[in-house]
């Protein structure tokens, strides 16, 4: 099962904010995320908040499964208005993700963005995205996305080996891929990503060789690229504990990494963000850029995390509670807390260094500063970028992110 929710305090039951967060929305843009916690089945790796019919007595289509998962995340598109006032939106950027949100019948992923533009708004020219697993989705379904509004579609491709997605417990094929990117390139998607996963148990080089070349013969304007991580209380996690599968290692993962940098750069994809490449600036996921740049955001759904003006709070896990919490007229936020001056300039740092563009070298304290020196001698750190006050990792820097925070942020 999903692992638990950070501490935090008690939110007010109507979701009230404090003045000042609300006071930074004028100076920062405003993104919506939608989670929504339904999958067909759970893959052996994942840990995030998802729930299968087995897990919710036998049907995801109950009481506490599709049928009133748009209606209650409308009401907290309504609570958010309510919340946030007048002064907030329009909406920049959406991101419907889950979970499969294309479980969900593209009416009720249209009937999503109706409610949170009749409520905000929608910016001129914004982003909106769904992410979908390449078996949840067909050529109709697609076309009805497009015409609701839908401007983006990340599928999850993972592999294109067979054996390594048995060892992901995904259920797509290979050559299902191939046809949803046609597909979703014919209902006119302005932009289509695809999600790599790295050192799956069984995945040779050739694999991961195999895996990424696939994957830009396909044609996406993006692609995201993760290193499998054993999550405590998974399917995959268990195994490795029983000694049934080897944890991957971090040398090899590393070797991982810099393949798919070289095969993504020489196919135009260029990396704006450790694990993310695109082709060209009009590709990158702006939604996402938001999180990394300590934008606004309010996360809509079971499980969800939001953040205003250095209030960050997360939302009941279980869709039965979330539906309950709702339904008697209560914010369904779980915890949360609220973030000193000093905690956010931390959490810029740590954000804001993974990005291509580089961090502005005004966010580091006096010792972070006189770090930057030596990370570049280092190799980690681009000393360009610090002439002209950004501090850029390098590619080998890329490799050593939480190397790089460290020495930015000493103790």
């Amino acid at each position: 099962m999903p692992q638990k929710p950070p501490d935090g305090a008690p939110p007010p039951d109507d979701g009230a904010l404090p003045a000042a967060a609300l006071a930074e929305l004028a100076h920062r843009a405003l993104g919506a995320y939608v989670h929504v916690p339904y999958c067909a089945a759970r893959c052996g790796y994942c840990d995030f908040n998802t729930y299968t019919a087995a897990d919710l007595g036998g049907a995801l289509i109950s009481s506490v499964g599709l049928t009133t998962f748009v209606d209650m995340a409308t009401r907290e598109i309504r609570l958010a208005r309510e919340v946030l006032g007048a002064a907030a939106g329009p909406i920049a950027t959406v991101f419907v993700g889950g979970g499969t949100p294309t479980l969900l019948p593209a009416g009720d992923l249209a009937r999503l963005l109706r409610a949170l533009d009749a409520e905000f708004g929608l910016a001129p020219g914004a982003e909106v995205t769904t992410e979908a697993n390449p078996e949840s989705v067909d050529p109709a379904q697609l076309e009805q996305l497009r015409a609701a509004g839908y401007t983006r579609i990340s599928f999850g491709m993972q592999s294109d080996r067979p054996h390594v997605l048995a060892a992901l417990d995904r259920r797509h094929t290979p050559g299902r891929v191939s046809e949803v990117m046609r597909w979703a390139r014919k209902a006119g998607f302005d932009h289509v990503s695809l999600d790599l996963i790295y050192g799956a148990p069984g995945e040779s080089e050739a694999d991961w060789a195999a895996s990424l070349h696939a994957a830009v013969q396909l044609g996406p304007d993006h692609v995201s690229a993760y290193a499998l991580t054993v999550e405590e209380g998974t399917k995959l996690s268990r195994r490795v504990r029983r000694g049934e599968l080897l944890e991957p290692d971090d040398d090899l993962l590393a070797d991982r990494y810099l393949l798919a940098d070289d095969i993504l750069g020489a196919a135009g994809l260029v990396n704006y963000e450790v694990s993310n490449w695109s082709r060209g600036a009009d590709a990158r996921c702006r939604h996402n850029l938001g999180y990394w740049r300590g934008d606004n955001w309010w996360g809509f759904g079971p499980g969800a995390h939001s953040h205003v003006g250095g209030v960050r709070w997360w939302n009941v896990r279980h869709p039965a509670e979330y539906a309950a919490r709702l339904g008697a007229d209560r914010s369904p936020a779980l915890a949360r807390e609220e973030l000193d001056d000093e905690s956010r300039r931390v959490e810029r740092v740590m954000l804001g260094v993974r990005l291509a563009e580089g961090l502005p070298v005004g966010e580091l304290a006096e010792a972070g500063l006189a770090a930057c020196a030596e990370l570049a001698r280092s190799g980690l750190v681009e000393p360009g970028g610090l002439e002209f006050g950004r501090v850029r990792l390098t590619r080998r820097g890329r490799l050593l992110t939480d190397t790089v925070v460290r020495a930015l942020l000493p103790d």
